[in-house]
């Protein structure tokens, strides 16, 4: 049954003798940021995971003492310390030191239910051409669904036959599963880019190299809101992201198109206007990295952007 988070003295070390016996072919990364009472419970779920995987934790810049007490409690795990915050980029840094063939993603609040590393490893296993499997995510404490697992389970994307589960256009990193050479090869998180609704470049990107995006729901995620989160700092991210994305990736058309779309419909307020203002200081950038997707993908991305629209789980508000 999921806990609930708190900041033990004592921690367990990782748990030896799982059903399935320790898996090798899968690590967990985990980025954190000043939310040391999370984390400490997000390691302790993940000492005792069937699968013992490595565990790499970057920090980014914590002032609370994360650093020390992780050492402390859980010295297990290959702790990375950042001199800055790095947000998502902090991932880079640990697959970079990865040696497993697939590396799982969650964040300080969240965590892998027994088996679903080892389940989507045998996904990855026979499929070559799967890039990434995404899991369903629980809510904890209610144990309900988030509502964006409803999206990925009726993805409007169609794909070969063999694939596992639905197809998807992009993936939520807290709830991902991916073929860590895959990862690399596409560059990784962009810099630019920081946190905010940064797997839609990446995932855009792998698309193009011609790998495939799956939903998988016999996996699962459970995730346990932490308070500690700026919802306008990250509506600013978000939303300035999402039009870097858009005027990176899409032709002119369709780039204008979901411009005038998001000028119309985000609230009317400071932030959405730090948002424009902020894509709008980035534009030399990307003319200068702008590459536009190949037909095919660009077809999925407008079947994408329709969905988006009806969404209840993507709002640029807070």
């Amino acid at each position: 049954m999921p806990g609930t988070p708190g900041t033990p003295e004592t921690a367990p070390a990782p748990d030896t003798a799982g059903a399935s016996g320790p898996d090798p072919r899968v690590s967990v990364v985990v980025i954190t940021h000043n939310r040391r009472a999370e984390l400490l419970h997000t390691l302790g779920r993940l000492a005792r995971l069937p699968e013992r995987p490595a565990v790499f934790v970057v920090d980014n810049a914590s002032t609370d003492g994360t650093c020390e007490t992780v050492a402390r409690v859980h010295p297990w795990v290959r702790l990375l310390r950042a001199e800055r915050n790095l947000g998502a980029v902090g991932r880079n840094v640990a697959v970079a030191r990865v040696t497993t063939p697939y590396v799982a993603f969650c964040d300080d609040d969240s965590w892998w239910e027994p088996g679903s590393l080892a389940a989507a490893a045998d996904l990855l296993d026979r499929h070559p051409d799967l890039a990434a499997v995404t899991a369903r995510i629980v809510v904890e404490p209610e144990g309900t669904e988030d509502p964006i697992v409803a999206e990925l389970r009726d993805s409007p994307l169609s794909g070969p036959d063999w694939l596992p589960g639905p197809a998807l256009g992009s993936f939520l990193a807290a709830a991902t599963v991916l073929r860590t050479d895959a990862f690399r090869t596409a560059g990784g998180f962009s810099p630019r880019l920081w946190l905010g609704g940064e797997e839609e470049l990446l995932a855009t990107d792998l698309a193009v190299r011609g790998w495939w995006l799956a939903y998988a729901g016999e996996l699962t995620v459970h995730h346990a809101p932490s308070a500690a989160r700026d919802a306008t700092g990250r509506r600013v991210d978000g939303l300035r992201n999402t039009l870097w994305f858009t005027w990176l990736r899409r032709p002119l058309s369709a780039a204008l198109r979901r411009t005038w779309y998001l000028a119309r419909t985000v609230p009317r307020d400071a932030a959405s206007a730090r948002a424009f203002g902020r894509a709008l200081a980035g534009l030399p950038w990307v003319l200068r990295e702008r590459r536009v997707v190949p037909a095919e993908v660009e077809g999925r991305l407008r079947l994408l952007e329709t969905e988006q629209r009806r969404s209840n789980a993507r709002r640029y508000v807070g």
